[in-house]
């Protein structure tokens, strides 16, 4: 029997503690948004450097809270250094200011001023750290990085599955800014979902950064809008990331598609934001025939318990009303079978609440369809999403299909599947 991480011994930082870091956080803003591109990278570049010199020992610590592995946590930690150090590039390349300059002309009518535009930093932002990426949607991840690189103190909420990870990466961050000439104040660490609250609603922040779950989501935005004066709140909430496979992509490469599909739904044990979680697929596809093969009997421990009691619930909630074609079971919660269900494309479409709800874990639904119209009567009822992903052949163009998928998602892919984030400037992730 698997084991998850025990209880974090309870280290919730108080509502006068909260105050404090953000006033002081607001006092720093005077100095951060003051700071040179020059003065701003280097902080970056400090951090990246620390955190390197210390992955031995943080790849470890987050390997005993999150049972993630060596491999996949080396990994993480390289890439949250290389969005440190991208984010100290943008900050010297100075294009994301998006500055505009319009010289006088007094011959215009009306005649016309020397004007100015750029974006200026807002002030302190509330980053809320993500389960899943322990380091790269975390502490020192891309929200960090980017309130820094603009000059905007940060005070992080960390998340309560890897606690004593967060607070080791805090101590590092911490030092290398005080180490780089950062003043005091520019990063902090809270911990606590009432602290968390306390943050996004005092008056000093001035922006706020989510990554995690819908209801957690919703429930900071709502309040980030309610307060006397509102603040802007990126969040990047769950997730069902849809696929549709064509007819003609299945005819010619269902095998293939059904391995791809069985890798990224699986990856991770299923626990990615980008997960494939609903596949559009002809009826009697080829893909669904060949899919069973690729589908593992046990999975490896999720990332904690309430991680793993979302996903049974939110399964279960799927499965009432849809057909099991792929996968085992397992006795034990923390680590989950993977399975795929199925249901056919009506059926979608008249319960899409239950049936089209994310189960953050090892498991997808096919959506079964007999034509074009019944693909878009059901796209239609599918949420918005991070990613979207079209699987067609070259000579085919399902232009109404691909506009369903632009509407819904932020991203769309051709040909590929979606777990995975590049860390370039092309890539978005909202």
């Amino acid at each position: 029997m698997s084991t998850a991480t025990d209880q974090p011994v309870d280290q919730t930082t108080t509502a006068e503690e909260v105050d404090a870091l953000a006033q002081t956080a607001l006092s720093a803003f005077a100095v951060t948004s003051a700071a040179s591109d020059t003065e701003r990278a280097a902080w970056l570049r400090a951090i990246a450097a620390a955190l390197d010199a210390a992955a031995d020992e943080l790849w470890a610590l987050a390997d005993e809270e999150t049972h993630l592995g060596e491999t996949r946590l080396r990994g993480e930690i390289a890439r949250t250094t290389g969005q440190l150090r991208l984010f100290a590039a943008v900050v010297e390349d100075g294009a994301y200011l998006e500055a505009v300059v319009d010289h006088a002309d007094p011959s215009a009518a009306p005649p016309k001023p020397d004007l100015r535009r750029l974006l200026v930093p807002l002030g302190p932002v509330a980053v809320y750290s993500a389960s899943n990426f322990p380091f790269a949607f975390s502490v020192a991840g891309g929200d960090t990085a980017s309130a820094l690189a603009v000059g905007c103190p940060v005070i992080v909420k960390a998340h309560s599955g890897h606690p004593r990870l967060s607070r080791r990466t805090a101590e590092i961050v911490s030092g290398a800014l005080s180490d780089a000439g950062a003043p005091e104040g520019t990063f902090a660490l809270i911990e606590g979902r009432l602290a968390g609250v306390a943050l996004i609603e005092h008056p000093a922040i001035a922006a706020a950064g989510f990554t995690g779950s819908v209801g957690g989501g919703r429930a900071l935005f709502d309040r980030a809008a309610a307060r006397p004066v509102p603040i802007p709140f990126y969040g990047e909430l769950g997730s069902v990331n849809p696929v549709v496979v064509t007819a003609a992509a299945d005819a010619a490469r269902g095998s293939a598609l059904a391995e791809g599909l069985a890798g990224s739904f699986q990856l991770g044990v299923g626990q990615f934001c980008t997960k494939p979680g609903i596949v559009f697929v002809p009826s009697g596809s080829s893909l669904e025939k060949e899919l069973p093969a690729h589908v593992g009997t046990a999975g490896p421990v999720m990332l904690n318990a309430g991680i793993a009691a979302g996903f049974a619930d939110a399964f279960d909630g799927v499965a009432a009303g849809a057909e099991l074609i792929a996968g085992g079971t397992s006795e034990d919660v923390l680590a989950p079978a993977p399975r795929v269900l199925a249901v056919d494309a009506p059926t979608f479409a008249a319960h899409a609440e239950a049936l089209g709800q994310e189960m953050f874990g090892p498991a997808t639904l096919l959506v079964r369809y007999d034509d074009e119209q019944q693909l878009l009567t059901a796209l239609a009822e599918v949420e918005g999403s991070l990613t979207a992903t079209l699987h067609a052949e070259p000579d085919e163009q399902p232009s109404a299909v691909l506009a369903s998928l632009t509407e819904r998602a932020g991203r769309v892919l051709f040909g590929g599947w979606p777990t995975g984030v590049a860390v370039t400037w092309s890539q978005h992730h909202g």
